[in-house]
């Protein structure tokens, strides 16, 4: 690919920020409750990942579910905390009852974090008329800071949207009036979106629950070594902080591996091939319903633990875990690894 793409990716905490950057996450956008769409997260987060990490971070203002902006003073004041502790980009968007644009709840923000670059979200998603509400969102006060509109195109997803984001990336590369900002899809994306909108010219991407694997179920640690793709991001989140994968996870970690028992490897079977291991370490591969899977081939593995060669043993460490979807995607945008494209 002759231009890397951008990656986005949501984090609610640190160790979702470290584990993201590590997988090769070009920003993040912080929230809290991912079950109501992403909501402000608090000043401590915020201060505890931007220690952790050293990305872009773009922090959600939005305090309840849905697109009303409800107290703009108490959302103003908290911009304000968020500013002060250090953030310096940030990601909001609010429409009235009737589907256009609250700019008086977008101006006051807007006016707070002047300066600031800002992303409107999937407010334009539910908006009655798209195109009015960029060009109202054009001409009002603090828009020199508006430079990313987050959309699926449509509110069903990207799925419904796409014919909608080819047509919006044609008006941006003409120039019009209203649709200088870039264009960042997220919201129901999957791998078979990318080759039309990357040969549209859309290049900024964002995801949530895909980086994520379902609640309650084993995590899978996933690495393509040919392409060079890294890990992705580890955790299932918490009930505390949502949950959501994307339908391309689970449909990639498939029911029946679901379902079974974690299975530990025995340690009195292998405790010799352990030290080997620890002798003379090698690549970790994929922990795959409990079990940490070597990395290396079977000729490797036979020179290492003999004839009988052991397929699970401890392996040096390697940074994040991921969902298949979530190196795919690391793939596709950054040209098969962090130095392509």
């Amino acid at each position: 690919m002759s231009k890397r793409a951008l990656l986005e990716v949501i984090a609610l905490g640190p160790q979702d920020a470290v584990a993201a950057e590590a997988g090769g996450a070009d920003r993040l956008e912080l929230v809290t409750d991912m079950a109501a769409d992403g909501l402000t997260p608090p000043r401590a987060t915020f201060a505890a990942i931007r220690a952790a990490v050293g990305l872009p971070l773009r922090v959600m203002l939005r305090a309840a579910d849905g697109f009303a902006a409800g107290d703009v003073a108490a959302l103003c004041e908290e911009a304000a905390a968020l500013r002060a502790e250090g953030a310096e980009e940030f990601v909001l968007g609010f429409l009235t009852p009737d589907g256009r644009p609250d700019l008086a709840a977008v101006t006051a923000l807007a006016e707070v974090i002047d300066g600031c670059r800002w992303t409107f979200h999937r407010a334009i998603d539910r908006a009655a008329d798209r195109d009015a509400l960029r060009r109202e969102l054009a001409g009002t006060a603090g828009a020199a800071g508006l430079d990313t509109y987050l959309t699926a195109g449509s509110a069903e997803g990207v799925d419904r949207g796409l014919p909608t984001l080819l047509a919006e990336q044609a008006r941006t590369a003409a120039g019009e009036p209203g649709y200088a900002p870039r264009i960042l899809v997220g919201g129901g994306l999957g791998l078979g979106h990318l080759p039309a909108l990357r040969a549209a010219g859309l290049d900024a991407f964002h995801i949530g629950g895909a980086a994520r694997p379902p609640a309650g179920r084993p995590r899978w640690r996933w690495r393509r070594y040919g392409s060079g793709a890294r890990h992705w991001i580890s955790p299932s989140p918490s009930a505390s902080e949502g949950s959501g994968a994307a339908e391309t996870a689970e449909a990639a970690r498939g029911s029946r591996g679901s379902q079974r028992r974690p299975r530990q490897p025995d340690p009195a079977k292998t405790a010799k091939a352990s030290q080997k291991a620890r002798d003379s370490p090698g690549p970790r591969g994929p922990t795959i319903r409990g079990r940490r899977w070597c990395a290396r081939s079977r000729r490797e593995r036979r020179a290492l633990h003999g004839k009988r060669a052991p397929r699970a043993h401890p392996c040096p460490a390697r940074p994040a875990s991921s969902t298949p979807f979530g190196v795919a995607l690391f793939d596709e945008c950054h040209g098969g690894g962090p130095g392509g494209g």
